[in-house]
């Protein structure tokens, strides 16, 4: 059989994948027989060209991932493992990687993660110690080989290289333009990092749908397979999506409202749902997309009807389907025009309203008095080699403790930080590439290079606050830099800096701005 990376380099066939949920409890749990059986039933399926299996879904504890995963491997099957950063560092992801490699799961998923969820005694401590882009950096490492040094005998050794296959998620399901472009832009670093292929988050708007596809071209990565996700709804987790309790997925009161109705039929909507998810399919294939990614399935029998019920398309049908399929929001946010004749994006033709703020550059209220002092402030301490560079690295490399530098200076740094950003002292500063906004102190997950997928309406899922990097694109869209939002990345934070004097590690080429990436120590 051929390898996932072989289907998704050397064929043009559309692909299909599912979504395989796990469950709370060993594999003989009697609440677990049914997602057993399921698996089983899968590994079996022909017609399923891969199995994702998720990863403490929803941030709660879940049995892991290679307990389902045996029974495809030892069927010669496909299997993608979602590897997140909610639970581990970046230490403990690096073994969960040898781990996966060893026993021969080589295709990931790769995810930030849900914010961690409800586990023995209460509510887990999240850990975000790296970002999705960190983790696809990571992973890069390892398939190069990576570079270690004994530390006994000072010696410096290359690992074998391993194989993953990594993949990554991508939505601009989202309501604001300070969202959804970032959001863009954030995929572009993750391509950069090394993700091979993207799955998009669940969503039921055909323009969006486009307009992702239409982007990616716009921007050169035109090649990058795209997955289109398909969520089968039923009318339970239709109000949990409206209800926006699922980070990231939301639809809209249209939406809503026509599964609500489903509701009364005899069958509960089940026919119609599963219809909604073959056109779904269509589309996607119609649009170009490599493939569908099947959610909310449980029997191989569902999944039969919904490609069933594709093949029984003719091969035009899906340009109605995309027009019936729009469950955008009011006032939502498009990058290009709509294209009159298909209701779906026009990649020759920018969105007027874009385009218009493009060249007027009006500041919001996130262009504050006190980001402008910042820029202002850091520019003239840390531009290399001019203003106070030269002073500054000179008094702390003098300094009786150089990492923590002149004990004035680095007590007006501490005091200055935490009243102005809510500084966490890490030592491994990333004001500068968040526009002078605190990811530790102003963001539930640490995000250092760009935004999670789980903003509600531009606001943090776990906070109501707005999310730091919505409002770190509107400080660099009245600049007209928006497109430098992520230029900094990929950052991994250096977490030895933690307590020490940034500002001195700054100056001393010691932080992730240094661009230093120092090897492995075993």
């Amino acid at each position: 059989m051929p390898t996932l990376p072989e289907k998704f380099e050397r064929s043009r066939d559309f692909l299909i994948g599912v979504e395989l949920v796990s469950t709370r409890g060993t594999v003989t749990e009697t609440r677990a027989a049914k997602t057993v059986a399921f698996s089983r039933d899968l590994a079996q399926y022909p017609r399923a060209d891969w199995v994702s299996i998720t990863d403490n879904a929803g941030g709660n504890p879940m049995l892991a991932a290679t307990a389902l995963g045996g029974p495809f491997r030892e069927a010669g099957r496909e299997v993608v493992i979602h590897l997140s950063c909610k639970d581990f560092n970046r230490n403990a992801l690096e073994s969960e990687a040898w781990l996966l490699a060893s026993e021969g799961f080589h295709n990931l998923l790769v995810l930030s993660g849900d914010y961690s969820g409800t586990g023995i005694g209460g509510g887990a401590k999240p850990v975000f110690d790296i970002d999705s882009v960190g983790l696809l950096t990571l992973l890069g490492r390892l398939n190069a080989g990576l570079d270690v040094t004994k530390a006994a005998a000072k010696q410096q050794v290359k690992l074998q290289p391993t194989h993953f296959f990594p993949g990554a998620v991508v939505t601009n399901f989202k309501l604001h333009e300070n969202e959804v472009i970032p959001q863009l832009l954030k995929a572009e670093r993750k391509i950069a990092a090394g993700a091979r292929y993207f799955i998009n988050q669940i969503g039921y708007d055909s323009r969006k749908i486009s307009e992702l596809a239409a982007w990616l071209q716009h921007r050169g990565h035109g090649r990058v397979p795209l997955v289109g996700n398909v969520y089968v709804l039923n009318p339970a987790v239709a109000r949990a999506f409206r209800a926006q309790r699922i980070p990231g997925v939301v639809i809209s009161d249209e939406l809503a409202a026509l599964c609500a109705r489903q509701e009364t039929s005899a069958d509960k909507g089940k026919a119609f749902f599963l219809e909604l998810a073959a056109r779904q399919i269509a589309i996607y294939r119609g649009l170009g997309y490599r493939g569908a990614y099947l959610g909310g399935v449980h029997t191989v029998a569902e999944i039969e009807r919904i490609l069933e019920l594709e093949r029984s398309f003719a091969p035009g049908d899906w340009r109605q389907f995309a027009r019936e399929i729009r469950y955008s929001r009011p006032g939502e946010f498009f990058a290009f025009a709509e294209d009159p004749a298909s209701g779906l994006a026009d990649p020759a033709r920018v969105h007027p309203d874009y385009a218009a703020s493009l060249t007027a550059r009006r500041p919001t209220a996130n262009v504050t008095y006190s980001y402008r002092v910042s820029k202002l402030v850091h520019g003239l301490m840390f531009t290399e080699h001019r203003g106070l560079w030269d002073l500054g690295a000179r008094l702390c490399r003098g300094a009786k403790d150089p990492m923590q530098g002149p004990p004035l200076m680095r007590a007006a740094e501490h005091a200055g930080k935490r009243l102005m950003f809510g500084c966490k002292d890490c030592g491994d500063c990333s004001l500068p590439d968040i526009a002078f906004l605190c990811p530790e102190s102003a963001c539930a997950k640490n995000q250092r290079n760009g935004p999670c997928g789980g903003t509600r309406d531009g606001k943090c899922e776990v906070d109501d606050f707005e999310c730091i990097w919505a409002r770190a694109y509107d400080r660099l869209k009245y600049e007209g830099r928006e497109q430098e939002l992520l230029a900094h990345a990929p950052v991994i934070q250096d977490q030895r800096l933690r307590g020490t004097s940034s500002w001195a590690n700054t100056w001393l080429g010691r932080d992730h701005l240094a661009k230093k990436t120092p090897p492995a120590v075993t």
